[in-house]
């Protein structure tokens, strides 16, 4: 009896500790994004919805990444589709045309591209504020100048033809393939992206975020850190990249566009800057709008425009972090 009541003392607070964990937001919330991911295929009525989806989920990878480096570091990026492209198209040149195995040339792209970004980040992240922001908008203009003038390897502003996606010997092809496997890269992604913010990285992102001379004087090494999360960024960016490229089957240097930038700081703020889960609603709710708002014809823009306008308004923290302000408001 004694060794019984022993083990019930050990086993309970284990059990306690395991309830806990699946109730806290992180492994709550990502539970209910393998159950939302799981569960949506099953409403699709055709491959249309499926390639929204897809795009929705590519656009969140890329997010997720970029909320690190905006949201919790404080360094803005305007280059960010820069890497994006770079992924794209490093793995699109490789296959097509040096003939290498698209699992070979993916990786291979994304290390390419992490080895720029560090380059590139270790005199740039030493500017801060707008310095910082302007230097990354020229990395990104560099990018889109280099991919539209350099005709025979990337086939210019028309863009070029990419290789299908090969895995164990076939081709990846039908939107519910694709599905499954940009799903199951935006779950990793999340994933990812909070057990970083939960570790020591995190707090010391969240610590640049707010004064980088205070963390400096704790020690923090402010030049380290910033690095580390811009190259975990760009990696993150060149990933979703390269697999649009493959997805879509052609890529043009649109992908790294000023605009296609913009855009995608936009879902980060929209959604709200160091939320995880608000880079992945802002990615899902400004990917689908212009859907709904095609109806409007002409006046879409100027409606798109107002529902951002009104956004920043009433949610000027962003979607989730107000949402979540408000309800914690209501529950005191």
């Amino acid at each position: 009896m004694l060794a019984a009541a022993i083990v019930s003392e050990r086993t309970a607070p284990a059990h306690a500790s395991w309830a806990r964990r699946l109730a806290s937001p992180r492994m709550g919330g990502l539970g209910v994004l393998a159950l939302v991911l799981a569960a949506l295929p099953l409403a699709f009525p055709n491959n249309y919805y499926f390639e929204v989806a897809i795009l929705v989920a590519l656009n969140a990878i890329v997010c997720v990444g970029l909320n690190l480096l905006i949201g919790y570091a404080g360094q803005i990026s305007l280059g960010h589709a820069g890497f994006y492209a770079l992924g794209g198209y490093g793995s699109a040149i490789l296959a097509a045309r040096w003939d290498w195995p698209v699992w070979v040339s993916m990786p291979v792209a994304v290390a390419a591209v992490g080895v720029l970004a560090w380059l590139v980040g270790r005199p740039t992240l030493r500017l801060k504020g707008h310095y910082l922001a302007m230097a990354t908008l020229g990395l990104g203009v560099i990018v889109s100048i280099v991919l539209s003038n350099e005709d025979k390897l990337t086939g210019g502003p028309d863009g070029m033809a990419v290789p299908p996606l090969v895995l164990f010997g076939r081709a990846v092809q039908g939107e519910p393939l694709w599905y499954a496997i940009v799903g199951i890269g935006l779950w990793l992604t999340v994933w990812f992206a909070l057990n970083l913010i939960d570790s020591p990285i995190g707090r010391a992102l969240r610590a640049l975020h707010g004064s980088e001379v205070a963390a400096e004087t704790v020690g923090i090494d402010s030049a380290r850190w910033k690095l580390r999360v811009f190259l975990q960024s760009a990696l993150i960016a060149a990933t979703a990249g390269a697999l649009t490229a493959h997805y879509a089957g052609f890529i043009t240097p649109a992908k790294a566009s000023f605009l296609h930038s913009v855009e995608l700081v936009i879902m980060v703020v929209f959604g709200g800057m160091a939320s995880i889960w608000g880079a992945v609603v802002g990615a899902a709710v400004l990917t689908l709008l212009p859907q709904f708002l095609t109806v409007l014809k002409d006046y879409e823009m100027m409606t798109f425009g107002a529902i951002l306008i009104a956004t920043m308004v009433f949610f000027p923290r962003g979607i989730v972090p107000t949402l979540q302000r408000l309800f914690s408001r209501g529950r005191r």
